[in-house]
């Protein structure tokens, strides 16, 4: 008996198995889920760790833990499997963010899947990294503006001790090992720890990069994957970080068009034009008198993260208003030692830097006049220059091998991760993809751009399957 309803299962499972997008029966879990961690908590979510290799070279050595958590499908009929997420970053910490996103999610996704969040390696309750930051060297985060080739020599000198701290830290032995492609092959240890064969995943921002690669070393475990605002094939390499400048080109004018319509109430310009102007009147005016802390370099950080959302468009108008007035801003909220630190061991990790000082002052100068609002900072130099390890892997190279199960979404202005670089990955995916273009501005679309159709065509794909039959421009909606 025990025999036959053996032979019985196995059939089960083969048969699951030719059928594309059906999961097999899935193992039983490892995973015992229990409280979230007071920071993490969420309405019904539950949160677990799973021990994963520190070093995939070296599968039975050193283990690290990855946090996780899981808001449960609450209609078993209906459910699928498991949606994978990740907001951005890297760095950015996941656990909550299941719950959050979860609560946005239409019913019918919510019905589908089990959506499981996940503090990547290094990051917040997964086992953590440091670079012991000051709260200085954390400030002018990741785009401080040169002005002249001096301006790059004295970050380079910046860049140079933040790299040596984060090599002399405690969590030093980590630096080659926090890397995308070890994030992914976490997510498919995680998957396997879930017992599931198959996972359906949602990635923003740097979460596209950590969910192309996924596709691209475990296919076979790839059910439905959704990239929501696309960085290149490269994923956060140099030419991402230079794109800041085209990003920021592309998304202004719609911050230019907001203030000029309500001149009336922050008096920075009646036209596009005139505010325009006043962006490069107050960063010069700043970078001779800053502001309290604000600087012309902050300034431009300040307005360029506020493009990433439309909600954060009257916040900056007020904000400019009391910097023009010499009024100092609201104190921010403090950066992350964990989460800056994080960002810099993937990033560095992830692909060679140049070296040359001299390399990035020519490039700072050219994308200066390229891209006069934000060139000279993504074009400045890194701690990456000075990292003390190489990367101990060839990157992962994206290509069209694989099950034609990837929808990519984009803003046609997205500042962080400008169209351009889009397109990149949409070739480098050839036929694997489909991409869902949004006449919209900001950073993150699905459910954040509010475009019926862009919402549309992924809550179709996660629920269905179905994707456009060829790529689709969403047009602009308003109201």
């Amino acid at each position: 008996m025990r025999r036959s309803l053996s032979m019985v299962l196995g059939v089960a499972v083969l048969a699951a198995a030719l059928v594309p997008g059906v999961s097999a029966v899935a193992a039983p879990s490892a995973v015992q889920w229990g409280a979230c961690p007071e920071d993490a908590a969420w309405a019904g979510l539950e949160c677990s760790t799973v021990r994963v290799p520190l070093d995939y070279r070296q599968p039975d050595g050193s283990r690290i833990e990855i946090a996780i958590s899981r808001l449960a499908s609450r209609n078993p009929a209906q459910r699928r499997g498991v949606l994978f997420t990740n907001p951005g970053g890297p760095g950015g910490v996941g656990l909550r963010w299941a719950g959050q996103l979860g609560q946005l999610l239409p019913q019918d996704v919510r019905d589908a899947y089990d959506v499981i969040g996940i503090d990547p390696r290094g990051v917040g309750h997964s086992t953590p990294v440091t670079c012991d930051l000051t709260e200085e060297q954390m400030t002018p985060g990741n785009l401080p503006y040169a002005r002249n080739p001096g301006d790059v020599v004295k970050q380079a000198e910046i860049a140079r001790t933040v790299a040596q701290q984060c090599a002399a830290s405690e969590t030093g032995s980590m630096v080659p090992h926090v890397t995308t492609a070890n994030a992914a092959r976490d997510l498919d240890r995680i998957r396997e720890a879930l017992g599931e064969r198959r996972i359906s995943y949602h990635g923003v921002s740097y979460g596209t990069y950590l969910g192309a690669v996924y596709a691209q070393l475990f296919p076979e475990h790839t059910d439905r994957i959704v990239l929501d605002s696309n960085l290149g094939p490269g994923g956060y390499d140099r030419t991402a970080m230079r794109l800041f400048g085209r990003g920021m080109a592309d998304r202004f004018p719609d911050f230019a068009k907001f203030a000029a319509a309500q001149n009336a109430t922050y008096g920075l310009g009646a036209t596009p034009e005139e505010v325009t102007a006043k962006f490069f009147e107050l960063a010069a005016r700043l970078d001779r008198d800053p502001v309290g802390a604000v600087d012309g370099s902050l300034f431009r950080g300040i307005t360029f993260g506020a493009l990433y959302s439309d909600f954060g468009l009257p916040e900056l108008a007020e904000n400019w208003r009391l910097l023009d007035q010499g009024r100092p801003l609201p104190p921010a909220v403090p950066a992350s030692d964990n989460s800056s630190a994080a960002r810099l061991y993937t990033l560095c990790g992830d692909s060679g830097w140049p070296k040359s000082v001299p390399r990035y002052q020519r490039d700072v100068e050219a994308d200066r006049v390229t891209y006069p609002m934000l060139g000279a900072s993504g074009a400045n130099i890194t701690p990456c220059a000075f990292w003390p390890s190489e990367p101990v892997e060839p990157r992962v190279r994206i290509t069209g091998e694989g099950p034609s199960n990837v929808l990519l979404l984009q803003n046609l202005r997205d500042p962080g991760t400008p169209l351009t670089g889009a397109q990149e990955l949409r070739r480098a995916f050839g036929d694997r993809a489909r991409m869902v273009t949004v006449d919209a501005g900001g950073h993150g679309s699905y459910l954040f751009a509010r475009n019926t159709c862009g919402d549309n065509a992924v809550t179709t794909f996660l629920t269905t399957g179905e994707r456009p039959a060829r790529d689709l421009a969403c047009a602009a909606e308003t109201g």
